[in-house]
């Protein structure tokens, strides 16, 4: 059996790898991420053009109908690239949210303009996925929601946001609605918008079918996401480190040539290739194994968000002092990896939520 990506994901792969080296560079993330240009909409209309908005949306409802192994391959690209776009909120989790809560008129009502790019949809759900606070829950009566929702990703000019309650239950409420207030604030990733929603009785929309069960696909799908952006971006940090050996001297040398360096630069290679299967598999069983998907992400996740650390690390040692310098640049690698570990449960909490898939603990 082949467990290679087919020639039509390979296509899909190769063309966002292209349009993504065109459009997008280092001093553009490096403006937008100290806060001297807003999120570039040019990229993200031309990546619409491409069909990134709607690659899971059914061709009915204006998308391509593809599966979430297409977006996860689509994900490391960014992750490779940095390409600052609302894609984990907009493309992939409040399409899915629709597509699997959301009646036939509220599918024919969203997807079409989420498909085309004329719509942008922030999603929060982080508090179901790891865990609350005292001061940041959201309660539902009569589709009125009161309350805060805190990390609410891809905010910036969101026109309405997917999110849910304290109970699984899921809501659309549209970012000029009465009673909303939204704070965008930094992290340490600045290519990424997030936001705070407090809720004063604030009228929303409810997907009809939305519960628990599908709550946590959505955070499933998230997760296998934020883990192949994950590796492209460690993928790209290992690239950037072996071109530096092979550039940078010591002692009349290439570093390349020391047998410390080129052990580095093996060791992240040898530990990214497993998080590749991982994250393929998780992505396929959540289109053909929905028993298996909570605990493969779990693990894929987990996994990757570890190596994704120890890749960041090793790579900034093989660039020495300039690993460090804003001019190299590595570090804006190095933040994504480190927002994409935390959000939606860390390490220890997936492994915990594997454990307890598998019965090891109550």
């Amino acid at each position: 059996m082949d467990f290679a990506l087919s020639e039509e994901q390979i296509m899909i792969q190769d063309s966002f790898r292209r349009t993504l080296e065109r459009v997008s560079d280092t001093d553009q993330i490096r403006a937008i991420s100290n806060g001297k240009q807003a999120l570039d909409a040019d990229i993200w209309q031309e990546l619409v053009q491409l069909g990134m908005a709607g690659l899971l949306i059914p061709e009915a409802h204006g998308g391509a109908g593809l599966g979430l192994l297409e977006a996860a391959v689509v994900a490391e690209e960014l992750g490779r690239s940095m390409a600052p776009v609302p894609y984990v909120g907009t493309a992939v989790m409040a399409p899915l949210a629709i597509m699997l809560a959301g009646n036939e008129a509220q599918k024919q009502a969203w997807l079409p303009g989420l498909a085309g790019g004329e719509l942008r949809l922030g999603v929060a759900v982080s508090a179901a996925a790891s865990g609350t606070r005292r001061d940041a829950t959201v309660t539902a009566q009569d589709q009125t929601l009161n309350g805060k929702a805190m990390f609410v990703i891809d905010c910036g000019d969101a026109d309405a946001y997917v999110i849910a309650d304290d109970i699984g239950q899921l809501f659309i409420i549209k970012s000029d609605a009465d009673g909303l207030s939204q704070e965008c604030f930094p992290t340490i990733d600045g290519t990424r918008s997030v936001a705070q929603l407090t809720l004063n009785n604030v009228h929303a929309e409810k997907l009809v079918d939305g519960d628990e069960d599908t709550l946590q696909r959505v955070i499933d799908a998230e997760r296998i996401i934020m883990a192949a952006e994950t590796l492209g971006a460690g993928d790209a940090m290992l690239v950037q480190s072996v071109e530096y050996a092979l550039q940078r001297k010591q002692f009349d040398r290439l570093i390349g040539s020391f047998q410390a360096v080129k052990h580095m630069c093996a060791e992240m290679a040898a530990e990214l290739q497993p998080c590749r299967g991982l994250i393929w598999y998780a992505a396929y069983a959540f289109d053909h194994l929905p028993g298996e998907v909570s605990l493969s992400t779990a693990l894929a996740k987990s996994h990757t968000d570890e190596v994704g650390r120890m890749v960041a690390r090793t790579a900034t040692e093989v660039h020495g002092g300039m690993g460090y310098t804003d001019l190299q640049g590595l570090h804006f690698w190095f933040k994504r990896i480190g927002f994409n570990r935390a959000f939606l449960g860390g390490p220890e909490k997936l492994r915990a939520e594997a454990a307890r898939l598998q019965g090891f603990v109550s």
